[in-house]
């Protein structure tokens, strides 16, 4: 895999490399380098990873202290349990009935004996969901993007992906050895050039992988121009709709349904650890390539199956999709309060996902930003550096339809109290948020 030297989004960090700054050191070293990170950020209680949540996920939980195990309530801001479908009755009930009919587990690969009545329903209404032939199931988001493309690649074909493309996308690029580049975010035009630059008629198959909504800004790729530039220059466009699935479109069907374009993509990837809170990946496309995946995606053919708990959850998940749509309307009407709130504080601010980006000023610490959120009783998720750039740290918000507007306002008075403890001036304040610098 050939690359850019370019900042390729805020899952594909090295935090190896910063630490270990050029040094080759053997595994016990490595091992020990790390511990002592880890062990700093424990003393000054700047570690907010790996919370240990003792309730069920819903819009408030109980987390364990760490030292004493004490059960601390906090407001949900860090899960992409965008409809609140984790803990909804439905889902609950479904999943309970498929146990009792199908048993706890399978045992097995989907090609032998792990493909259920279950399954293949799944299977059918995602096809549905995206307006494809066919649709297929990963036991994870990561093997379906690993799968996709090192199952349908060439090592002399060619690829050209968006630089913020998530991690599991590069990785199979990676695993294939095939010719693949970065284009700067959201830049069709650069898309274009390098496009139009391919040889006529050149036998080589041409891909071009971009995500319907990016995890890390929550901001939106233009997919319907995507479309007509695949077409005209004769590439396939492989769309990640992870976080756009159940939450983007007139009736959630995604990213495609948002820009009028149903129907119109190659290959569409999608995630159940998203809006249905589960876990599990799926790729949709025509049938034939869905059949010709089946065969030559190692990650599908040699995983075992998702228990049928997890494909009733999904299929509970779709139900209430479409028999509660006010669930996805309350989720961007919660966004379009948090986003009046934020801005009220100064900070300048947009979004049209369930994912807020609350850019934090370069003099912010933000390990003692993330630190007092917790104290508040605010869950909510840092991202610093080497994630990103220092000057792009940022704290991301994750929506629920199922928070109140009281959530909401907690939840700006806690960003307002965070910000006025670390003396932040009103020109620090106005955070330009929505845009990323590739470096």
């Amino acid at each position: 895999m050939k690359r850019d030297e370019q900042y390729s989004g805020g899952e594909n960090f090295d935090l190896q490399t910063v630490l270990l700054r050029g040094r080759r050191l053997r595994l016990h070293e490595r091992v020990e380098c790390f511990g002592d990170f880890l062990r700093g950020l424990q003393r000054r209680g700047e570690l907010t990873t790996m919370r240990e949540v003792v309730s069920a996920a819903d819009r408030e939980v109980a987390v364990a202290e760490p030292g004493s195990g004490s059960p601390r309530k906090m407001l949900m801001f860090g899960s992409n349990n965008y409809l609140g479908l984790a803990n909804h009755p439905y889902v609950v009930e479904r999943v309970r009935r498929a146990v009792a009919r199908f048993g706890a587990g399978i045992g097995g690969p989907p090609l032998l004996n792990g493909f259920t009545t279950l399954h293949r329903e799944l299977e059918e209404r995602l096809a549905a969901l995206k307006g494809t032939e066919d649709a297929m199931i990963y036991s994870s988001g990561y093997g379906a993007n690993v799968g996709l493309v090192t199952g349908l690649v060439n090592p002399d074909d060619f690829v050209l992906y968006d630089a913020y493309s998530h991690a599991s996308f590069c990785d199979g690029l990676r695993m294939s050895g095939v010719e693949a580049h970065s284009f700067r975010h959201n830049d069709v035009d650069g898309l274009v050039r390098v496009l139009t630059r391919q040889a006529p008629g050149s036998s080589r198959d041409v891909f071009v992988g971009a995500e319907g909504v990016y995890s890390m800004d929550g901001d939106l790729a233009p997919v319907d121009r995507l479309v007509d530039i695949c077409r005209a220059c004769g590439a396939m466009l492989i769309l990640d709709d992870a976080h756009g699935t159940g939450v983007m479109g007139p009736t959630g069907r995604g990213s495609a349904e948002h820009f009028g374009v149903e129907g119109k993509v190659d290959i569409t990837m999608g995630t159940f650890s998203k809006v249905f809170a589960v876990t599990g990946g799926f790729v949709a496309a025509e049938k034939g390539i869905v059949e010709y995946l089946r065969y030559f995606a190692r990650s599908y053919m040699f995983s075992a199956s998702l228990p049928p708990a997890v494909i009733a959850a999904v299929l509970a998940g779709l139900d209430v999709m479409a028999r509660e749509p006010d669930l996805r309307i309350r989720l961007h009407e919660n966004v379009s309060y948090a986003l009046e709130g934020l801005r009220s504080l100064g900070i300048e601010i947009s979004c049209e996902s369930g994912i807020i980006p609350l850019r934090v000023p370069r003099g912010m610490n933000i390990r003692r930003a993330a630190r007092r959120f917790h104290e508040l009783g605010i869950f909510v998720n840092p991202v610093e550096y080497p994630a990103v750039p220092l000057s792009q740290q940022r704290f991301r918000i994750s929506m629920m339809a199922t928070h109140t507007r009281e959530d909401i306002d907690r939840l700006i008075d806690a960003v307002r109290a965070v910000w006025a403890e670390e003396n932040l001036q009103d020109e620090e304040v106005c955070v330009q948020v929505g845009v990323r610098d590739a470096i």
